[in-house]
Formats: structure tokens, sequence, C-alpha cells
């Protein structure tokens, strides 16, 4: 066993790709001299959000990237020896999906398509259809983005599938409606963080958390980059600013304290558990 230090990353990133490759660059050239092993980066942070969620906007979204494309061996080349977890807008075919891609030196270790899509997003994305986690040079890794965290049976099923780290990437903004003057109390922003916490506290993985900040269209984003222990603890958190929340923990250690005499996943009942539609 052996301690790792992670982190990640609340930035504000916009339309132009190279300027958000300057961007990615930089975060990326501090997390490796503080020492990091494992990045997560925020949702959209290759060629940036949605200016808005209500349909209303004439926005053309971000550039659309292939999995394979220039762009993200662009990014495993940054990567070099560090895990890179990075949002981005990927093309299949005809079709578009708001994805992340964990990368390193050697190329593409896993990817993810946003699957629960808030509000207008459906307008300008397809929905993935799959959890998955995979093996990296930092642990067995699962991936979410933004709403996807809202939904326990999502991270559940990256635990499920043996994840020792979960990385869910955001774009997450601050309410439209009812907006605090100050972010560090907006609503959204509360339940962003216990999404976070709780996650990691139901699942006892190690929990990543990245989030575009600033503002970008209509939207203010709220932040809140952390990293939680599998309690539930956050062991570092940006707070509402742009900045990189760096911890360092022993995941194997960790999550065998965590799981030695409450184990969440050992004790479920799933025989217990209604599948489908609620009874009535």
């Amino acid at each position: 066993m052996s301690t790792m230090r992670m982190a990640a990353v609340a930035a504000e990133f916009g339309r132009d790709l190279e300027q958000d490759f300057v961007i990615v660059e930089k975060l990326v050239d501090h997390a490796r001299s503080a020492g990091a092993a494992l990045l997560a980066l925020p949702e959209a942070c290759l060629g940036g959000y949605l200016l808005s969620l209500d349909g209303a906007s004439d926005d053309p979204g971000p550039p659309a990237l292939e999995l394979d494309g220039p762009e993200i061996r662009r990014l495993a080349a940054l990567a070099g020896d560090m895990t890179v977890v990075a949002g981005y807008c990927e093309q299949d075919g005809d079709r578009r999906y708001n994805s992340a891609v964990c990368v390193s030196g050697d190329g593409v270790l896993g990817n993810h398509r946003k699957v629960h899509q808030p509000l207008g997003e459906n307008a300008s994305y397809d929905s993935g259809d799959t959890f998955r986690a995979f093996d990296t040079p930092a642990g067995r890794l699962g991936m979410l983005i933004c709403y996807d965290k809202a939904f326990p049976e999502a991270a559940r099923a990256l635990a499920l599938d043996g994840a020792e780290i979960g990385v869910c990437v955001s774009a997450w903004p601050g309410s439209r409606t009812n907006a605090a003057a100050d972010l560090a109390e907006d609503r959204w922003k509360r339940r962003f963080d216990l999404f976070d916490r709780a996650r990691a506290l139901e699942n006892q993985v190690v929990w990543l958390s990245a989030n575009q900040a600033g503002t970008f269209g209509s939207l203010r984003f709220v932040g809140s980059a952390k990293v939680v222990d599998p309690g539930g603890d956050v062991l570092a958190d940006t707070g509402v600013e742009a900045g990189m929340a760096i911890a360092d923990i022993d995941v194997g250690r960790a999550l065998e304290a965590a799981r030695r005499h409450m184990g969440h996943l050992r004790d479920r009942r799933p025989d217990t558990y209604p599948a489908g539609a609620p009874r009535t």
C-alpha cells in the first residue's frame, strides 16, 4: 500500500479550443509539479459547455472531437506519466455526446458518455447508456458527468464494477431561480457538495469532483472541486473560486478501513430491492 497524491480542478473554459489547451497544459504542469498522479479536469473543458440550459440560445455548442482524434492524442501527450480525466464533446458518426475521457501518455484508458441529461441538454447531445469501471495506473476508476451523480444507481454501478476511485467532472451552475448573492450560499452548490459526499460515503470509495468555475453564457458555475475520502469527509476543496484541490491518500488502506466493520457493498441485500417501477 502506498500514498498517492490526487487533484481536482475548478477552472473556467470557453469555446476557443486552443486557449483551452493552454489552460489544460498549465493545470497539468501545476499538478505534476505538485506530485499528483491523478488529475480531474472539468466537464467540457475542451471546447466549453452550453451557453444556457433553456434551449433558447442559438449556440452551436462546443467543437465535436473524435475519441481517436488528434485532440485526445494531444491530451494524452500532455498527461505523460499522469492519469488525467477531462470532459469534451464526442463525435461518433452523426451523434454527439457529452463525454469524459481518461488518458495517460499510453493513450485512452477509458471513456464515459453522460447518461442523465438535465433540462435542455438533450437538444445538444445524445445520451450514453453504460457505467463501467476500468483499470488505470492510479487504480480502478469509474467516471460520471455532472447530473449523473444525482442518481445513486450510477455511482453504485461503478462501485459494483470494482471502482476504487470515482471521478465526477461537472459544469454545475448555481441556481437559476432565487440565486444567492454569495455563491457559497447557493442552494445548488449545497446540492453539489452533498452529492459528492454521499456518493463517496454510500459506496465507500475515494471521490474526485471537478467543476467549471466562473461564468459562461447565462451560467454561473459553483466551482467547489474537491477530494473526498471513503467516509464522506472532504480532504481538500477549492471553494467557489477557481483552483486545484490536492490531497494525499492511500487508496487501498482507506477503502479497507472504511469497509472493515460496515461494508456497504458487502452488506447489500439486492434480493429485497424491487427492480424497475415502484410497487403499487
